[in-house]
């Protein structure tokens, strides 16, 4: 997916590379470019899953025996209308 960023009334060349860079997070693009940067093998990335898992199920029967459920989403602030762009 193509990310674009169109200059606003009066903004900065400056401006305009720190909105890119946030759609760049927000997308999970540097996520993505930061994984890719080296070769990983499939066994390695397998192993990282489960290591994840593992602590994620930790984590879950830790709270369970406290008796703590999981805490409810909290819907995004609305920020008013979105703009086409």
């Amino acid at each position: 997916m193509a990310i674009k960023v169109k200059a606003r009334g009066g903004e900065t060349v400056e401006q305009m590379v720190r909105r890119f860079k946030k759609l760049c997070e927000k997308d999970g693009l540097t996520k993505e470019v930061k994984r890719r940067q080296h070769y990983e093998k499939p066994s390695e990335i397998k192993r990282r899953a489960t290591v994840r898992r593992e602590g994620l199920r930790a984590i879950a029967a830790r709270n369970a025996a406290r008796g703590v459920t999981r805490a409810p989403q909290r819907a995004p602030a609305s920020r008013g209308p979105r703009r086409a762009g």
